[in-house]
C-alpha cells in the first residue's frame, strides 16, 4: 500500500512565503514524477508544478517565478517552496505521485490534500 502524507500548510499574510512537503512510503519500487495540484473552492483541480525523478520541472504558467518545486529521491520526498502569496493562492494543495509497485504496476497516487489559506 502507498501512501502520500503532506505537511507545511497553513495560514499566511499576503506576501509572505511558505512551504510544503509531502513523503511517500509504502510498497514502492520506483516513483517516476511527484508534483502538486491545487483545489480553490468552488474550483477544478490544477497543475501547480511537477517533477521527473531526473529533476524536470514543468509549472503552471502563472506561477512560474514564485512557486519552486524540488525533489529527494533518497527520501521519496516532494517540496514546494512558494513565495509571494496572494489571496488567490489559497486552496487545498494536493500532493501527486505517478510511481511503480511491487508486480510491476504502475499508476497515479494522491495525498489527502493540505489547507493554504493566506489572509491578513
Amino acid at each position: 500500500q502507498v501512501q502520500l502524507v503532506e505537511s507545511g500548510g497553513g495560514l499566511v499574510q499576503p506576501g509572505g512565503s511558505l512551504t510544503l512537503s509531502c513523503a511517500a512510503s509504502g510498497s514502492i519500487i520506483r516513483i517516476y514524477v511527484m508534483g502538486w495540484y491545487r483545489q480553490a473552492p468552488e474550483k477544478q483541480r490544477e497543475l501547480v508544478a511537477t517533477i521527473t525523478s531526473g529533476g524536470s520541472t514543468n509549472y503552471a504558467d502563472s506561477l512560474k517565478g514564485r512557486f519552486t518545486i524540488s525533489r529527494d529521491n533518497a527520501k521519496n520526498t516532494v517540496y514546494l517552496q512558494m513565495n509571494s502569496l496572494n489571496s488567490e493562492d489559497t486552496a487545498v494543495y494536493y500532493c501527486y505521485a505517478n510511481l511503480q509497485t511491487p508486480g510491476l504496476t504502475r499508476g497515479n497516487y494522491w495525498g489527502q490534500g493540505t489547507q493554504v489559506t493566506v489572509s491578513s
